[in-house]
């Protein structure tokens, strides 16, 4: 419960962070979190899959912007993760974007290494 470490992003050379359980369970203060960082990668891996389906599909988005909240409980773990995203999707109507919003929250390898955790998904074109 006091111990402190590092996790650093080796393959990228991008930096390495201080992390904490205050971090993960109270405030950050500067510090991540195990669940900052899944929450970061499912993010990333959810805007990349929609992005995909979408310019697969000849409707190549303008801008995707997709944020996560992860929730944590001590004693529970990860007990969901809420997906955000607004898209500017040029000539695609609301129903069909958020048809691939929904595939793509499903198709996202993220999201299926996730499938024990509950994900919602909160979808709309800017």
């Amino acid at each position: 419960m006091d111990g402190a470490g590092q996790v650093s992003l080796d393959s990228s050379g991008l930096g390495t962070y201080d992390v904490t359980w205050a971090s993960r369970a109270e405030e950050p203060a500067g510090r991540t979190s195990p669940e900052e960082l899944v929450a970061a990668a499912h993010s990333t891996c959810y805007s990349m899959s929609l992005s995909h389906a979408l310019a697969q599909a000849g409707s190549p988005p303008s801008t995707v912007d997709t944020r996560a909240d992860v929730d944590f409980q001590p004693g529970k773990g990860i007990t969901e993760i809420r997906l955000t995203v607004r898209a500017s999707v040029p000539g695609l109507s609301a129903v069909d974007f958020a048809g691939f919003a929904e595939e793509a929250k499903a198709n996202c390898p993220v999201s299926q290494a996730l499938t024990g955790t509950t994900i919602t998904l909160d979808a709309a074109l800017s």
